[in-house]
């Protein structure tokens, strides 16, 4: 019987594996080094650490950082584009804004080049109104010239075809009867929405990921069925929900951040059957820490991202800051005489120098190891035997300690300072420059290296506490096995809210409820219930930037019935005041967009069974010195997984586990859950 779920998240260092038994509720995880440049390597070798006989799967989730990776390193496909006359260089162009804010200048390349980016004659008024048929002998021959120039894909950007598709729709259809790949990306298919540049870039960076994205998932499709597999594989997206693997083949521009949004989901799910609902996710791998905030239950999503300075992605996404500031983070210390944390890693190859593989640029995990907070005989991954401390004080001693007149101790802490100060700056960003008070918040650490930290963002940041989840360091692989499946569309619609046609605006939520609940039919997963939610993009006429409205909207028989303009009207006026505290005398309200989303809940397991059992103890394992501040701490070590629910361990303590370690600084203390969990507090608090 096929009764097993698997969640795979493939990060910059290491590639976690969550295996979920359906039939009896037990869970087992592995942890091994991502494989480059072919991930899929370390995708296949994780899951066979768990599972011999791939048969017994039933659904494989996967949280991939292959198309993220590809724009970040600008290694995706050799792209083409054709687009209106006069539209050559909209990508070019952007918002005109700049790299650096001071300063006049600032390079930018997009990802086609200019003499891959033709124009064909074709027109759509912003109303629809074709004035100028396509011309498709011009098609034709621009879809031969990127050909001869080597194009892998294609991309067609014509001017408001979100208004009417007609145009492009004729173009794309016959570009598909010609181009030699199904590598053919539509702006009218990928972003049917107003404003050109956001709707040009994303589509070209769908074509731009799509031989690479399509080629991988394909690889470990074949690879899977090859061992037996017959289940359902699945994709996480940006916006922390699933999909099919064919879906995210044509648009794998929403796989963009998919592992930490995976992360994020998990989080949520943990803190809330924990009994907090307010949280700051810190997900540290060994490229990044990736922070995340959760007010009231519920994850924050942004209609749209920047990958890299001029690649915008407008897709939903969680909304997640990333730093360079993960476990194989480089220090460095600059002409200046500062010292500076990444933003460039060690990766998984070479590593850390601790690893021996032949880095001599110390990371933020040679530090921890250095001042004992990392066991040098039991590194998590598997592959190595024991880290080489000596290894790691030399390069910390050389490239930091002589630099700055420091002892190779001093010089650790100094690093693990500098890292602990970028990773509260980015817990700030996002709890009190938005308005949130983090004494409000639980920090969630995870990732291999979260828990290390975690003290040290509650004194930095002022969290009242931290909760660390029972295997933190597969908690986006666990995240891709709890994620629900997830559709969004999006319509333009551009009118006043009096002069709406709402007959239109049903017709779009009709489409887009019918095209979701399609795909879920064509999942082969159950689902627990189906949910639809629409919102619009509303503002005042005049204003640039709308907010959010989400409508209150029921069905019946499958049929959608949609608000009235009042209903949209006394929407608008909640959120608007909800916002910005107040309401626009006279205003004139405008309806831009209309987002829904179509929602397949899927079955969730019972955290309480990762709760320790079996064989358990609170006794130490042992005991090592541990540097603090200042000073040196005999530190007691506990094996994390056999602590019983209930045992109270104050600190200096480390507890460890093989997917990661937690470190309980003095005047902290700690408490396990009824699921598992570590609640870190200061000393005295209440349990």
């Amino acid at each position: 019987m096929n009764s097993r779920m698997i969640g795979v998240d493939v990060g910059g260092t290491f590639t976690d594996v969550f295996v979920l038994n359906e039939a009896d509720g037990t869970a087992s995880v592995a942890k091994v080094p991502t494989t480059r440049p072919d991930q899929s390597g370390g995708f296949l070798d994780g899951i066979g650490r768990e599972v011999q006989d791939l048969s017994e799967i039933a659904v494989v989730v996967h949280g991939t950082t292959a198309g993220t990776n590809a724009l970040l390193e600008r290694k995706g496909a050799k792209t083409g584009v054709i687009c209106t006359e006069g539209l050559r260089d909209v990508l070019e162009m952007r918002r005109r804004d700049r790299p650096r804010t001071w300063g006049l200048r600032g390079d930018f390349e997009p990802v086609v080049d200019r003499c891959n980016r033709l124009e064909v004659p074709e027109r759509t008024l912003a109303d629809g109104t074709a004035r100028t048929p396509v011309d498709l002998d011009a098609v034709r021959a621009a879809a031969k010239m990127l050909q001869a120039q080597g194009c892998e894909c294609v991309a067609v950007l014509f001017a408001n075809s979100y208004a009417n598709t007609t145009n492009e729709d004729e173009a794309v259809a016959m570009l598909r009867e010609v181009w030699h790949n199904e590598h053919v990306s539509a702006s009218s298919e990928i972003l049917p929405e107003i404003r050109e540049f956001e709707r040009f870039s994303t589509t070209a960076l769908n074509a731009y990921l799509q031989p690479e994205v399509s080629g991988y998932l394909g690889r470990l499709e074949r690879a899977l069925k090859a061992g037996g597999f017959d289940g359902e594989f699945m994709v996480v997206q940006s916006n922390g929900g699933v999909m099919a693997v064919d879906t995210a083949c044509r648009v794998p521009v929403r796989t963009a951040l998919s592992g930490p949004a995976a992360g994020v989901i998990a989080a949520g799910y943990i803190a809330s059957s924990a009994g907090f609902e307010n949280i700051i996710t810190g997900d540290m791998g060994g490229t990044s820490f990736d922070v995340s905030l959760i007010a009231e239950g519920q994850s924050m999503l942004s209609p749209q991202t920047s990958i890299d300075f001029g690649m915008v992605v407008r897709s939903p996404m969680i909304e997640i800051t990333t730093i360079g500031a993960g476990g194989g983070s480089i220090a460095w210390v600059d002409k200046g005489g500062l010292l500076n944390i990444g933003p460039e890693s060690a990766g998984s190859n070479p590593g850390p120098v601790a690893y021996g593989l032949g880095n001599t640029r110390p990371t933020v995990t040679d530090a921890n190891v250095v001042l004992g907070r990392i066991d040098p005989e039991n590194p998590i991954g598997g592959k190595l035997k024991r880290l080489d401390v000596e290894a790691a004080g030399q390069a910390i001693d050389v490239h930091v300690g002589r630099q700055l007149g420091l002892s190779t101790v001093a010089a650790a802490e100094a690093i693990l300072k500098v890292a602990n100060s970028r990773m509260a700056g980015a817990i700030r960003l996002v709890s009190i420059e938005r308005g949130f008070d983090p004494k409000r918040f639980a920090f969630m650490p995870f990732g291999g290296g979260g828990a290390l930290h975690a003290g040290a963002m509650m004194a930095e940041v002022g969290i009242a506490r931290a909760i660390v989840p029972r295997y933190p360091g597969v908690t986006s692989a666990m995240g891709c096995v709890i994620a629900d499946m997830r559709q969004d569309f999006v319509q333009t619609i551009n009118s006043l809210v009096d002069s709406v046609d709402e007959k239109a605006l049903a017709a779009f939520m009709q489409d887009h409820a019918d095209r979701g609940m399609s795909l879920l039919d064509d999942a082969r997963t159950e689902f627990e219930a189906r949910e639809l939610s629409f919102e619009l993009d509303m503002a005042y006429v005049g204003q640039t930037h709308t907010v959010p409205v989400p409508l209150s909207v029921t069905t019946s028989a499958g049929k959608v019935i949609p608000p009235t303009r009042a209903e949209i009207e006394a929407a608008f006026d909640n959120a608007y005041r909800g916002t910005f505290g107040r309401l626009l005398q006279n205003g004139v309200r405008r309806i831009l967009n209309l987002r829904s989303a179509v929602i397949g809940k899927r079955p969730k397991f019972d955290l309480s069974t990762l709760a320790p059992s079996g064989a358990v103890s609170a006794d130490p394992i042992g005991q090592r010195q541990v540097h603090f501040s200042d000073a040196w701490y005999d530190t007691a070590i506990y094996d994390r997984l056999t602590l019983p629910v209930g045992t109270l361990i104050k600190g200096p303590a480390i507890l460890t586990q093989p997917d990661t370690t937690v470190l309980i600084e003095p005047e902290l203390q700690c408490r396990v859950d009824s699921f598992g969990n570590t609640i870190i507090e200061p000393l005295g608090e209440a349990s």
